[in-house]
């Protein structure tokens, strides 16, 4: 018999791991990581990180990740999602100004709008939901690369205030913290890739964890430096309703508009989470170059929808597990070329095919 996961009872619709986002952000709030804790928690996300692309890269076959770079059409719609339509929305955020956002909170909505879209989370959310995780592991990883260039010369030419640039320990910290663990579990797939294979708990508890890791060191971060105390309530609650409706309109564009472009499931899936989110790891040392003294403030409403945007779709990723299309999580439907089939269907047509992950 198979055992049942335990759910919450039917009268409380809440989901476990929101309830754990939202203690996640209680603890940071009542015991933020100072000084030496700040480090060692720090470095714990880091390592979290690093554990999930090393599990990632055990798991996935060598030629599921080569047919990942060549679905371009995918990638190229989430770059565009990231760096052109979120811009574009940015844009036209100004007319709220000062009605409902200040001067200052304002180029910080406008700065979340620049930076690049989240790898880890984006994911580990297009697992939760049985999509095309080869793809969102990709489009993550290009999305943040490009962003290394792209997102400061958006922030020069739409913000100004000064030059902005970046430097070599960005590509470094990329490349250590992602590329090189997952490169190594493809190096020892061969060995130990049957055994992360049999065992999906602890990577799904990598998946999760590593999201509270970030969620709690980052609001830390925050409550130590007081940014909290430098905006009224009202103010608050105006810059959270403006989000919000930021990240409704994304979510609604990048799911209506894969479909219409002929994506499958697993494709919407992937370009949704990985074209609908922001990077809080990649935009904060960036905001420090950008704005100075003033980042702490303008750094606001990056970390406001970064929370936002993992709450709202650990909730969607949720839902789409239970999707009736939904099929078994090991397997991905990749697009090489031409038009995409529904998956789970018997026959492959054109370059469409389906791949199952070898054990």
């Amino acid at each position: 018999m198979n055992r049942r996961t335990p759910h919450l009872p039917s009268w409380l619709p809440i989901d476990p791991f929101i309830l754990a986002l939202v203690c996640a952000v209680a603890l940071a709030a009542l015991l933020p990581a100072s000084g030496w804790a700040a480090g060692a928690a720090s470095g714990c996300s880091t390592g979290a990180v690093a554990l999930l692309f090393f599990l990632y890269g055990a798991r996935l076959s060598t030629r599921e990740a080569l047919d990942g770079l060549r679905h371009w059409r995918l990638h190229l719609t989430v770059l565009a999602c990231t760096f052109v339509v979120f811009p574009l929305l940015g844009l036209a955020a100004g007319r709220l100004v000062p009605f409902l956002l200040t001067p200052q909170l304002y180029h910080g909505l406008l700065f979340l709008c620049l930076v690049p879209s989240t790898i880890q989370s984006s994911i580990a959310f297009t697992s939760i939901a049985r999509g095309n995780v080869p793809a969102a592991i990709v489009a993550g990883s290009f999305s943040s690369l490009a962003g290394i260039v792209v997102t400061p010369l958006l922030a020069a030419g739409l913000i100004g205030g000064g030059s902005v640039g970046f430097s070599a320990d960005s590509v470094l910290k990329i490349v250590l913290q992602l590329l090189v663990p997952f490169l190594a579990g493809q190096l020892l797939r061969r060995w130990i890739g049957g055994f992360v294979q049999r065992r999906k708990k602890p990577l799904k508890i990598v998946d999760r964890g590593s999201i509270l890791l970030v969620v709690y060191t980052a609001f830390s971060e925050g409550v130590v430096a007081g940014i909290w105390h430098q905006v009224t309530v009202v103010r608050l609650l105006e810059l959270l309703a403006v989000e919000a409706v930021l990240l409704a309109v994304m979510l609604a564009l990048t799911w209506q508009g894969a479909r219409r472009l002929g994506f499958t499931r697993d494709d919407r899936i992937a370009i949704q989470f990985a074209g609908s989110k922001k990077s809080l790891a990649a935009g904060l040392p960036m905001a420090s170059v950008l704005f100075g003294a003033q980042a702490g403030l303008a750094v606001l409403p990056l970390m406001l929808f970064h929370q936002m945007q993992l709450m709202v779709c650990a909730v969607i990723a949720k839902r789409r597990s239970r999707d009736p299309e939904a099929r078994d999580p090991e397997q991905h439907t990749l697009l090489v070329g031409g038009s995409p089939r529904p998956a789970g269907r018997g026959k492959t047509t054109g370059a469409t095919r389906t791949t199952r992950v070898a054990p």
